[in-house]
């Protein structure tokens, strides 16, 4: 049985979904193994423009690393396994096109540190989420340092890392951790309909806002705007920036290829 299932919806839309449901879809390194196998063949694919991820299961998005593999590893392994998942959560994060986690259920650890790799987080109302390492005598070291204070600054950071404590997905919200709750039953619609919202965009300009914003933020505001004005340059001379404004003259819906 596949540890993630991978499938392309609506045209433009990849779904990526772990499925270890009996392991609360802990990663392992099969699981990694498969992700990336996913990751490269969504790379090399032109026609997708937004990636969804999720998890079977109503119980967990993902608890983390797979600590039952993990007992059986030396030093050095637990060192290259933890570099394996961070690697993995890096090559997500820099995915050309927008990435949305779907958190159906609870994400720990490197859970998680995947989600926080993701650029939109979209979470059902019953799941929690933390970052759990220091209960185990770890830190988190996939990303969650980083990431996590990036995303929601240094005192909710320092909170959630040095007590170890997961909070509700009202409370992840309310702190910035994710953009929306929705019921549980409607979570993977949610997920999708936002996803076919950014697809129905120009592919090119959504790619460029997203290389502005993430590359604008590592920086100064002057450097910033400067990366900005180099990624908007990208979209005119694009065929989708005329067929914008033909189809805004015609007031017809624009029909983008990309291009």
């Amino acid at each position: 049985m596949a540890e993630v299932e991978y499938r392309v919806i609506e045209d433009h839309i990849a779904f990526i979904k772990l499925n270890r449901p009996e392991a609360m879809n802990a990663i392992s390194k099969n699981l990694l193994d498969e992700l990336n196998q996913h990751i490269q063949v969504i790379e090399n694919d032109e026609s997708i423009h937004c990636i969804v991820v999720t998890a079977t299961g109503e119980k967990a998005f993902c608890a983390g690393a797979d600590l039952k593999e993990r007992k059986g590893m030396n030093e050095e392994q637990v060192i290259k396994a933890v570099k394996y998942i961070g690697d993995t959560v890096t090559r997500l994060e820099n995915m050309k096109m927008p990435v949305i986690a779907a958190i159906n259920g609870a994400a720990f650890g490197g859970g998680l540190e995947l989600a926080l790799g993701c650029d939109i987080r979209i979470s059902a109302s019953q799941a929690k989420m933390g970052l759990t390492e220091t209960s185990l005598a770890i830190i988190p070291g996939a990303g969650g340092t980083q990431r996590l204070t990036r995303l929601v600054g240094l005192g909710q950071s320092k909170r959630l890392i040095f007590t170890a404590k997961p909070i509700t997905a009202s409370e992840a919200l309310d702190i910035g951790l994710v953009e929306q709750v929705v019921d549980d039953s409607i979570l993977e619609e949610s997920a999708i309909e936002l996803a076919k919202q950014i697809a129905g965009n120009g592919p090119i300009a959504v790619r460029q806002a997203k290389k502005s914003i993430n590359e604008g933020i590592q920086t100064n505001l002057t450097s910033g705007l400067s990366i900005e004005h180099s990624c908007y340059k990208e979209t005119i001379p694009t065929e989708d920036r005329l067929e914008g404004l033909q189809a805004f003259k015609e007031k017809r819906k624009p029909v983008y290829k990309g291009k």
